[in-house]
């Protein structure tokens, strides 16, 4: 119980102290027009409360993923505890703020287009492809876990064809909707249900299962996976959401589209990752109590991660009330995949150059997407985890090398943002030399030594350009000075 309550402690001291330490680095302009107020079109860009704005967040962000995630992380053992808590503070957090944050200074852009901004247009080009990719797969993953957590609580006649069609549905309509209509009305419900639910089953951990609950130590320091799979990089792929998701710089800059005062970004941005990473402690530890780890890996293996969210729910709190955790655990997904695709819609649209102004230019973009979405519904859940765990992986290395270049342009504390992005920069490169979806080698000394080799390589190109970048700029150049809100008149006129 410990090392659960004292991680949780941890978090939010991060909160309070890291986080702090990051916004006075970005140096927030608390009186800066935002594009909420400027290009409001009462579709996209629409000014809201800041509980709303965090709430939106919160449940964009979060999906399954610091639910499955954390319970398939489990397999190795306490040590997962370590890189939800390091990585949340000193990675994941970080990252959502400064995405959060440039957007805001850029007039909303999604990351395809601050890649373009800040490292060039080819490499634009590669990350519009990465993000699409990555949306569509969030969002065709998000359709298929809340179909399994929703069929295991209805009737066994139901087909889940028929749950996967309804929430197909559901999310077309909402995505067509202004998103004060579409999230800002029905959001705040779903975050009741989840923060009640999460925190009944980490009060239920605490008061009756706290004596078995696995700590951390140097005698559990060690990777307990029963298929004896490397922790790096396996587990950082594992956990992702929790402790860091590119997936979550896809969904910042819509809120930051909605957001009224910069003073808002540490709240909104670093606080709901914070929260985020307190799920998936909560959720890694009911899995560590509740199972060792070749009933837990047989559960997995027997379908989704959604067996052990229906096993865990009624065994910490009975049919009834698990039933409502279900349901907590239901609405994660559904509003991840709705603003899934919501943003898939705008990269798409702005990487077209075709403007959302009427229902037939919505629509023309939305319905293929679906459509391809529901034909990769009949892809193992398995694999599809496996390329969306690599996407959102890279995209969260991109996110961060975006961010150390606007830190590095404005010479500003740049190592926040440069450490995390090597890290995970060796991951992924490590992870996909080894891994079935790519180059199928064994994870020995010769690979990771191949991986730091190529990760050096990146790396070297990238500074490179990052120093011609910054001798080429005048002092009055918008990389410096930031990309100034349009005139709200003028934005009317477009409108």
């Amino acid at each position: 119980m410990f090392t659960f309550l004292g991680g949780i402690a941890l978090l939010i001291l991060g909160y309070f102290v890291y986080g702090r330490f990051v916004e006075r680095n970005f140096q927030i302009e608390p009186n800066r027009t935002t594009p909420a107020e400027a290009l409001r079109d009462n579709l996209d860009f629409v000014p809201m409360s800041k509980q709303k704005n965090a709430i939106i967040e919160l449940l964009n962000i979060a999906g399954t993923g610091p639910i499955f995630g954390p319970i398939m992380g489990a397999l190795y053992g306490p040590v997962a505890y370590l890189w939800i808590i390091i990585g949340c503070i000193f990675a994941g957090a970080v990252h959502d703020y400064m995405i959060g944050m440039i957007s805001l200074r850029n007039n909303g852009a999604h990351l395809p287009e601050l890649t373009g901004r800040y490292l060039g247009n080819i490499v634009k080009h590669v990350v519009n492809i990465f993000a699409m990719l990555l949306l569509l797969l969030v969002g065709t993953v998000f359709v298929m876990s809340p179909a399994s957590l929703i069929k295991l609580i209805l009737p066994a006649g139901v087909p889940l064809i028929g749950i996967v069609i309804a929430i197909f549905i559901y999310y077309l309509i909402s995505t067509i909707l202004p998103i004060d209509k579409a999230l800002g009305k029905v959001y705040p419900w779903f975050g009741a249900i989840l923060i009640i639910s999460t925190a009944a089953i980490g009060l239920r951990l605490i008061m009756v299962d706290h004596a078995s609950m696995p700590e951390l130590s140097l005698a559990t320091l060690q990777n307990f996976h029963p298929d004896k799979l490397a922790i790096f990089p396996g587990m950082f792929f594992t956990i992702s959401c929790g402790a860091l998701s590119g997936f979550h710089a896809t969904q910042a800059p819509m809120v930051s589209r909605t957001m009224t005062n910069e003073r808002e970004g540490r709240y909104t941005f670093y606080g709901m990752m914070i929260a985020e990473g307190v799920i998936a402690m909560i959720w890694l530890a009911a899995s560590l109590t509740l199972f060792d780890g070749k009933t837990l890996s047989e559960m997995i293996a027997s379908g989704t991660p959604s067996v052990v969210v229906n096993e865990v729910s009624y065994l910490l709190l009975g049919s009834i009330f698990g039933t409502l955790a279900i349901m907590g655990v239901i609405v994660l997904p559904l509003s991840s995949g709705l603003s899934a695709f919501r943003s898939l819609r705008a990269i798409l649209a702005d990487y077209l150059n075709i403007k959302q102004d009427t229902m037939k230019k919505i629509l023309a973009i939305t319905l293929p997407l679906y459509a391809i979405s529901f034909v990769l519904t009949f892809v193992d859940f398995q694999v599809l985890w496996r390329y969306f765990n690599w996407a959102n992986q890279v995209t969260a290395v991109i996110s961060l090398l975006v961010s150390t270049r606007y830190l590095y342009l404005k010479s500003r504390n740049y190592l926040i943002t440069l450490i995390p992005s090597l890290f995970m920069l060796l991951a992924v490169v490590v992870y996909i030399l080894s891994e079935p979806i790519g180059f199928r080698m064994s994870l020995s000394t010769t690979t990771y030594i191949v991986g730091f080799i190529i990760t050096a390589l990146i790396f070297a190109l990238y500074w490179i350009s990052g120093k011609r970048q910054k001798a080429a700029l005048s002092p009055d150049d918008p990389l410096l000075n930031d990309q100034r809100p349009i005139n709200v008149q003028a934005s009317k006129q477009e409108i």
